[in-house]
């Protein structure tokens, strides 16, 4: 029997986690611990409180109570070994800068906001461009860019920092299959080389092929685990309640006939 991992060897230990919005619980008394090197998707319904979470380990969101550790630390002591992507939807793309700019902008943790980017940093920032397939765009104002191309150059806003663990809001929702599939093999080559990532994901379907540590949310710690594990009809059951005929009819399509009285 595998022996449960301490909280120093933890890429992420969550205890006791709880957020309220007005009073009303977004996320309840959350335990959650995830192993360094795997990809993780944090899968649950509409409301479920899964960008919350991220939000609330990065401290963007004020717990209400609990404590979050990132490799055994308090996140503001480890806040240079992680890298974000936010929702898509939350950047405000008008903003004027270009592409290259934006990438850049993922080194001023360590530059600090009042030193200026030099050659280094802008040839850091162009090759994490080049991982992502857009270094032909690194002088094209963000707002021209297609909703892929942004959200590649977000991904490499991310890379540029060459963190140890990364955070990612739903990176693949709104892109195209393309780009959808770029971005996962970034992801998964950053897990081979021993990186941890954390993905707000919203396509059951794919959670099987493209993670191997899976978290279900919905207010609550529904499940955690490997995927093998934790992707069962009984846990998306207790997660998604009345969605679950639907659920299952798309992505249990593969497996073996339900039993007499499962919902299908």
């Amino acid at each position: 029997m595998t022996e449960p991992l301490h909280e120093p060897q933890l890429a992420l230990h969550v205890e006791d986690l709880t957020v309220s919005y007005e009073s009303k619980p977004v996320l309840w008394d959350i335990d959650i611990d995830i192993p360094p090197g795997v990809m993780a998707a944090i899968v649950g319904p509409n409301g479920a409180g899964k960008s919350t979470f991220i939000k609330s380990v990065m401290g963007l969101v004020k717990p209400t109570a609990g404590h979050v550790r990132i490799f055994g630390r308090p996140y503001a002591a480890e806040r240079l070994r992680v890298g974000y992507v936010p929702q898509r939807s939350s950047v405000d793309w008008d903003f004027p800068t270009t592409a290259l700019d934006v990438v850049g902008m993922g080194l001023y943790g360590r530059l600090g906001w009042l030193r200026r980017p030099g050659k280094r940093e802008r040839d850091a920032a162009f090759q994490a461009l080049e991982q992502v397939g857009m270094q032909d765009f690194a002088e094209r104002q963000i707002s021209q860019l297609s909703g892929g191309q942004q959200q590649r150059v977000f991904l490499a806003r991310a890379l540029v920092q060459q963190a140890d663990i990364y955070f990612l809001d739903e990176p693949m929702a709104g892109v195209d299959a393309t780009t959808e599939r770029a971005i996962v093999d970034i992801l998964h080559r950053l897990r081979s080389q021993g990186k941890t990532l954390i993905v707000v994901h919203h396509d059951l379907q794919t959670v099987r092929s493209y993670f191997d540590w899976m978290v279900i949310l919905n207010v609550r710690a529904v499940a955690q685990g490997p995927v093998s594990q934790v992707y069962t009809p009984e846990n998306l059951r207790k997660a998604y309640g009345g969605q679950i005929a639907l659920i299952e009819r798309n992505t249990f399509a593969d497996d073996a006939a339900p039993a007499s009285g499962d919902a299908v």
